[in-house]
């Protein structure tokens, strides 16, 4: 339980950081941050929702 709270809060980290780095280079106009912090915080929310529904179903036990 405790690796996948870690995970999960390394995942947020990782999201949050991905949006503050998109807001900087959109008002820096370097817009190839955005495209790589679009990407990668993409990434991470695909990551982060097959992390929670792994939790779910091992909670659930189906």
């Amino acid at each position: 339980m405790g690796k996948n709270i870690a995970l999960s809060t390394f995942y947020n980290l990782c999201i949050i950081l991905c949006g503050v780095l998109a807001y900087n280079g959109f008002t820096t106009n370097h817009y190839s941050y955005i495209l790589g912090a679009v990407f990668c915080g993409v990434i991470f929310i695909i990551l982060k929702i097959r992390l929670l529904k792994q939790v779910r179903k091992t909670y659930r036990g189906d």
